[in-house]
């Protein structure tokens, strides 16, 4: 039997869509732990650094879908970037990784927040643009082809592109939490520090679930191909 590209690539795509939904998952039970105040600090921040070693393979499947999916769109003819621009946005995106990882193993330093918010700032300028193409071509004006039965990539990438809106969100608050932990460690008895870190935490509890349903709805786009 002849492994064909394409196979591997769906291989590696349904991989990283299995981490990016995992992780969240175990970053959503480890939270309830990290708030959990009848703890003592030194376990909540253990529990803590758990979340954000499973968040990190979260992240990385992310970043990894999109490469994968464009490359699949081309070889699928509902995007027209070949060549050059497969081998730039492969390159874009193995840069962007690297700085997420090196973020992470930064992450209780200045240096990791500082990373960190180069990374947001790469998504303010990414969500809008994918966000624009996919509406774009859903009107017929491209760049991604939206003929008879073609429409699913761009409906894909629209979803995918208010999820990372969504990741986003969830980034703030996990960067949150290492600057209240670290008044928390000051000051354990600081009240407004645990109702503002509960908060931001029962607030990401609730966009995780619309998150799950997107990633669900991206992963029924690419399996079915439904119009």
């Amino acid at each position: 039997m002849v492994i064909s590209t394409l196979l591997v690539l769906k291989w590696a795509h349904i991989l990283a869509m299995v981490y990016w939904l995992g992780g969240e998952w175990g970053v959503f039970q480890t939270s309830y732990y990290v708030i959990n105040r009848d703890l003592p600090m030194a376990e909540r921040r253990r529990h803590m650094q758990t979340a954000y070693k499973i968040d990190i393979l979260a992240r990385t499947g992310i970043l990894l879908l999109f490469p994968l999916g464009f490359q699949m769109g081309y070889y699928w003819g509902v995007q027209p970037f070949g060549g050059m621009a497969l081998v730039i946005n492969w390159l874009f995106f193995g840069a962007w990784i690297i700085l997420c990882w090196a973020a992470f193993f930064a992450r209780e330093t200045d240096r990791g927040l500082m990373l960190t918010k180069i990374d947001e700032r790469i998504r303010f300028v990414f969500i809008p643009l994918i966000l624009v193409a996919a509406i774009s071509s859903l009107l017929g004006y491209g760049p991604f082809e939206a003929g008879p039965m073609q429409k699913w990539f761009s409906t894909k990438v629209l979803i995918f592109s208010f999820l990372l809106m969504i990741g986003l969100k969830l980034r703030f608050i996990m960067r949150e939490w290492t600057m209240l932990f670290r008044v928390l460690e000051e000051n354990p008895q600081d009240t407004k520090a645990e109702a503002t870190l509960e908060k931001s935490i029962k607030v990401g509890r609730g966009l995780a679930y619309v998150y799950w349903v997107g990633i669900a709805s991206v992963g029924f786009l690419g399996a079915v191909k439904p119009f």
